[in-house]
């Protein structure tokens, strides 16, 4: 994000609501080209879900999770936005619903690659 004068200008196109989704380019052609992955994001919106909060128990858990830990987090860890990045990146952000998994103002993000695989977990403030 830059700033000149009284104008902000960002490097990423967004369309608010819930989710919302966010394309990380400022090039229209670009943003064009983000959204047959964004399509194909949505399409399967569960499974994407569904392997990102499988994925933030198994990085914070202690040991294998249980299914039970796995059903909850998919319950608790409520998808806020999904940014498409070129190269084909995907990062889900969410919110914790109940409180009790993040501390206020932090949340957990899961990368994954072009390939739909997770390749990063991360807290995020």
């Amino acid at each position: 994000m830059l700033t000149t004068g009284d104008t902000l200008v960002h490097d990423w196109y967004v369309a608010d609501g819930e989710p919302e989704f966010v394309l990380r380019t400022a090039d229209a052609v670009e943003a064009a080209g983000l959204l047959p992955r964004l399509d194909a994001v949505l399409a399967d919106g569960p499974g994407w879900h569904r392997r990102a909060t499988d994925a933030v128990v198994t990085r914070f858990g202690d040991g294998d999770p249980e299914p039970a830990e796995l059903d909850d987090a998919a319950h608790d860890l409520v998808l806020v936005t999904v940014e498409v990045h070129p190269g084909g990146e995907v990062v889900l952000h969410f919110d914790d619903s109940c409180g009790q998994h993040f501390v206020d103002g932090r949340w957990p993000a899961v990368r994954f690659d072009e390939t739909g695989a997770v390749v990063d977990v991360t807290v995020e403030a």
